[in-house]
């Protein structure tokens, strides 16, 4: 099946397999007005811890406010997991290349992307609601090329529903990291450590995540026409990527601010406790 050719899944089947998530994690969207059905745009933000809580809620609340079902770019080891692959190819993910981007955008369908990748997802002690794009600006490109306006989000809370004890810093000093890392081919699974998936606990000394409210900020359309056939200009692709970038990170800081009341509220501050 061509990747142009996908349903989204009724609002109705969301909500059922994420009634608790939804319940626990009480999600909250704001700047749906930024979103419109007839002009079809990259969708740019931060990712979370894991990257497996706040990004299906995220689709879902943007779905539910705007009836925008994007097409998420997805890292490659996603689609190497059997049975996994299979799943999130159901809910409209592909590999994560420019071919892909391309055909969808070609098609005049959203797509949604997270720079950061699995890096960001990854991540340190130090890297909490912080953008670890490195130098990317694959997005800027292909926006620029294809004419898409880019809608910045932030995600705020997912980093915190976990704390980070080990992380990939952490495992690259280690003597079981460096011996490890000696193997080509496992340094080349965990990319020399960055993909070292993070040891945690969430509530108490369990696995079962901390009930952080997730809140989703959608920013202004940024409009890439001012850089028009400029796709092949590093400094024209890094000024989009700044832009982008710039947004998200105010969002982030504005979330954060505003998300520390509904921390303390009922049940979740007995929960939220350190």
């Amino acid at each position: 099946m061509s990747i142009k050719s996908f349903s989204p899944p009724s609002l109705a089947t969301m909500d059922r397999l994420l009634a608790l998530p939804r319940r626990y994690f009480a999600p909250r969207l704001f700047g749906a007005e930024h979103v419109s059905l007839q002009r079809p745009a990259l969708f740019v933000g931060n990712h979370g811890l894991y990257g497996l809580i706040d990004s299906p809620l995220f689709l879902l609340e943007l779905y539910r406010e705007t009836g925008v079902f994007p097409r998420a770019l997805g890292d490659r080891l996603h689609f190497r997991v059997p049975g996994w692959g299979a799943l999130v190819k159901r809910w409209g993910a592909v590999e994560g290349n420019p071919d892909n981007c391309t055909a969808l955008m070609q098609s005049g369908q959203p797509v949604l992307v997270f720079p950061g990748g699995a890096r960001e997802v990854a991540m340190r002690k130090d890297e909490v609601h912080k953008l670890v794009w490195k130098n990317r600006t694959g997005f800027a490109r292909l926006a620029i090329e294809h004419g898409y306006d880019i809608i910045p989000f932030a995600s705020a809370g997912c980093d915190q529903a976990y704390r980070v004890l080990v992380d990939g810093s952490d495992f690259q000093q280690s003597r079981l990291g460096r011996t490890l890392l000696k193997s080509p081919r496992v340094d080349k699974l965990l990319r020399g450590g960055d993909m070292f998936m993070p040891l945690s606990r969430g509530v108490g000394p369990t696995l079962v995540p901390r009930p952080e409210p997730l809140w989703f900020q959608l920013g202004a359309p940024i409009s890439t026409a001012p850089w028009a056939g400029k796709q092949g200009d590093a400094d024209a692709r890094w000024a989009v990527r700044e832009i982008v970038a710039e947004s998200i990170e105010s969002m982030l800081l504005s979330l954060n601010q505003e998300r520390s009341e509904a921390r303390q509220q009922g049940w979740r501050r007995w929960l939220l406790k350190p």
